[in-house]
């Protein structure tokens, strides 16, 4: 099995289980008798926290030989943190496993990321194929899941998820590449702290990774609650699930093919940012009007802009913003995590906390918020332009190993 394929494998795993985690965890949850407030501090806290645990799982990453050992340690603890939140009764015990549970999962997505970065650039294929089979996946995972949900109670949804983070942890124990770490000698984890600084320090890199959060976590509410949403307004869960998987099927089309045409013709990512903002400012508004069923599914379609076009162009600006540096090393996985600390983590996280008492208080009244926060995105997109030299100069630096440089598309 080529690396590609050993990669598409573990998204396909790690999808499948945020596939269930991001449209119907909030449903658990609300099946439990808890309400919108509660449940955006339960999704949010290990988001926030992640301003904390995402340097330290990088750090400790880092620090193994192979670069898979920590993506299966990580998969196995979600299982069991997923596991108990099943077994357990109460607000602070769900809140605490929750957290274990979802900080391990989340990183899991840019510790795997830069594994398929770094097997991209070194044989040469695209890193938009393996991450797109995960997109499919995802889509699977909703479909079914919203099947099952119309036939059993919503344990389903935590058996799933506990399933497939087990799945994830032999795969990536037995299955991954066993690409180390570094090519060199290994760096002390004071170097690797010193790398992340940098990356932390630097203003365009910075710049860059804000603004690509800022669409990001414009999400929070659809995410949180638009299951909720959707069921109060008597569409049903198998509708729900496919929705959901429609918005999806669209995203994998611009993984495969249309990513391949933007690189083609040269469309640089900060150009991808600000069409995944405008899409995000049109997509947002048009929800807070609570449109019917019929308009749900050309809406849907947006989320190829909103999520994976602003995905890749943050994958990339990462990329080219961190080059090697003689003295900390590779900083992908460094670069990656922060771009997810800030995106999915505490961004999304002040997002989803505040959803929550805006769904409560205004219903989808609250996507207005959302637009705003595109908007910023928007206007981050705007201002980064005036250092686009920067990006660019980091582009050519980097171009001997670009990850994906005008793939074809996948058969």
């Amino acid at each position: 099995m080529t690396s590609s394929r050993r990669m598409a494998l573990q998204y396909v795993l790690l999808f499948g289980a945020n596939g269930v985690i991001l449209p119907f965890a909030g449903l658990w949850f609300h099946a439990q008798g808890l309400d919108g407030a509660r449940i955006g501090v339960l999704l949010s806290a290990p988001m926030l926290g992640r301003l904390v645990t995402g340097p330290l799982i990088a750090v400790w990453a880092d620090g193994f030989r192979r670069r898979r050992t920590a993506l299966a340690f990580l998969a196995a603890t979600a299982a069991a943190a997923y596991g108990l939140t099943g077994w357990v009764e109460g607000f602070a015990a769900w809140t605490a496993l929750w957290f274990v549970a979802a900080t391990c999962s989340a990183a899991l997505i840019p510790l795997s990321d830069a594994l398929t970065v770094r097997l991209s650039q070194k044989e040469g294929f695209s890193f938009a194929f393996p991450r797109g089979c995960g997109s499919a996946a995802f889509i699977g995972a909703n479909v079914v899941m919203g099947a099952v949900l119309t036939r059993t109670g919503v344990d389903a949804i935590l058996i799933w998820i506990v399933l497939a983070n087990l799945l994830m942890a032999a795969s990536a124990r037995y299955v991954l590449p066993p690409e180390p770490v570094s090519d060199g000698p290994p760096t002390r984890k004071r170097d690797r702290f010193r790398g992340m600084g940098q990356l932390a320090r630097d203003p365009v890199f910075m710049g860059a990774i804000l603004a690509v959060g800022c669409v990001q976590s414009s999400h929070a509410l659809y995410y949180g609650f638009s299951a909720i949403v959707w069921k109060a307004q008597g569409i049903g869960e198998n509708l729900i699930g496919l929705l959901w998987a429609f918005s999806v099927v669209v995203e994998v089309g611009l993984m495969w093919w249309g990513e391949p045409w933007r690189r083609a013709r040269g469309v640089g990512p900060l150009t991808l940012l600000a069409v995944g903002a405008g899409a995000g400012i049109v997509r947002w508004v048009a929800l807070s009007f609570a449109p019917p069923l019929w308009l749900l599914w050309p809406l849907q379609t947006l989320h190829a802009l909103t999520f994976a076009a602003t995905f890749l162009a943050g994958v990339e600006l990462a990329a080219r913003l961190a080059p090697p540096d003689p003295r900390t090393g590779d900083r992908q996985t460094a670069a990656q995590t922060l771009g997810s600390i800030l995106s999915a983590g505490v961004l999304m996280g002040l997002a989803t906390l505040a959803a929550g008492p805006l769904y409560d208080a205004i219903g989808v009244r609250g996507y207005w918020a959302m637009a705003g926060m595109a908007a910023c995105g928007a206007i981050g997109a705007f201002l980064l332009r005036r250092t686009r030299a920067a990006v660019s100069r980091s582009g050519r630096e980097a171009e001997a190993t670009d990850f994906a440089r005008s793939q074809p598309p996948p058969p």
